[in-house]
């Protein structure tokens, strides 16, 4: 099924590479935003044209704070995000871009949330870039092209780039991979519901904030931080040299968001003198082009009709058990000529 930027594309004319670049440098969002559609888009003929502006931009690219924030839905990210954006840019000349991932229309293939509709104060100001993206169903909620559409925020000089997972499935281990500092969010609630929260998940956040610390959920807010604090204990932060704090947070009365920021410095200034920040965006960069080449093959097998109809032979093969799951492997490989 073609997706909506698809169709938003083959509308209006094509920039040129040269207009996009020009465009993206100098801040224009309207250009920013049809090169996110570009690089997001699965039409052969597109693919070009974003491989050639992502190659073009990548030395603007990088210099950008990654953050990524994930939790359950109903937990509060965009609200979290509306407050902790407008500290931003009270406070600093930040120019910062959102990258809300949103689940994907089993209909349409476009975003079904609308986070823009909840970060009120935010879509008001002129140093921020909101970009709702569809999931279209690719590792568990994390956008197709989450990490190109952050490289082109960094090359249009968006100093900060924070991406909202959806906060189901697998989204949350993607969204480490391509970020500095990783946010997890619970809502203050009864220190039993702490069992609902996968281990895994609370082994790759950087710091862990207790959300809508007001009213009736004071009482349990205190709790909720203690027993993070006491689950850490047997937990290894996913930065060397860090120990992830536990925080609470009101986002509606603007409650801990300072403390909230600064703790984001203090891992920032951390890792940056250790060189661990560094070797962070190494590795980030190696299993990026891993993940490319899988998606490459993948593609390649898709649009090759005698290998797509190849596959699904060997997919009845396995599954009747006349033919075991390497040897299908072996002989899909072999036809590609990938052995």
């Amino acid at each position: 099924m073609r997706g909506e930027g698809d169709k938003q594309l083959c509308r209006s004319a094509m920039p040129s590479l040269h207009e996009f670049i020009e465009g993206i440098l100098g801040g224009d969002r309207g250009l920013l935003s049809r090169a996110i559609t570009l690089v997001e888009s699965s039409r052969v003929e597109h693919e070009t044209l974003a491989q050639q502006l992502l190659e073009q931009l990548h030395p603007h690219c990088g210099r950008s704070l990654r953050i990524g924030i994930t939790g359950a839905p109903g937990v509060g990210k965009s609200c979290l995000i509306d407050a902790l954006g407008n500290y931003l840019l009270d406070r600093e000349t930040s120019r910062l871009a959102v990258l809300a991932i949103d689940p994907t229309s089993a209909i349409s293939g476009g975003s079904i949330l609308g986070d823009k509709t909840r970060m009120q104060r935010l879509i008001t100001k002129d140093r921020v870039f909101i970009r709702p993206s569809p999931s279209s169903g690719h590792l568990g909620g994390v956008a197709h092209r989450t990490r190109e559409a952050m490289m082109l925020c960094e090359a249009a000089g968006y100093t900060i780039v924070i991406v909202e997972t959806v906060g189901v499935g697998q989204s949350e281990f993607a969204v480490r991979a391509m970020v500095d500092f990783f946010l997890l969010l619970s809502v203050a609630c009864a220190s039993d519901e702490l069992q609902g929260i996968k281990r895994g998940i609370i082994e790759l956040a950087d710091a862990i904030v207790i959300t809508k610390a007001d009213g009736d959920n004071l009482i349990h807010a205190p709790q909720a931080q203690q027993a993070f604090e006491n689950a850490l204990q047997t937990i290894s932060s996913p930065t060397e040299n860090w120990q992830v704090p536990v925080q609470i947070c009101s986002a509606i009365n603007n409650d801990g968001i300072d403390e909230l920021w600064q703790t984001v410095e203090r891992q920032y200034d951390s890792t940056k003198g250790s060189g661990a920040f560094h070797r962070r965006r190494q590795q980030q960069a190696v299993d990026w082009m891993h993940t490319l080449i899988k998606d490459r093959i993948q593609r390649f097998m898709n649009r090759d009709p005698n290998l797509s109809n190849l596959l699904k032979s060997l997919e009845q093969s396995v599954r009747a058990g006349t033919l075991t799951s390497r040897a299908a492997a072996e002989e899909l490989c072999n036809a590609g000529g990938w052995l």
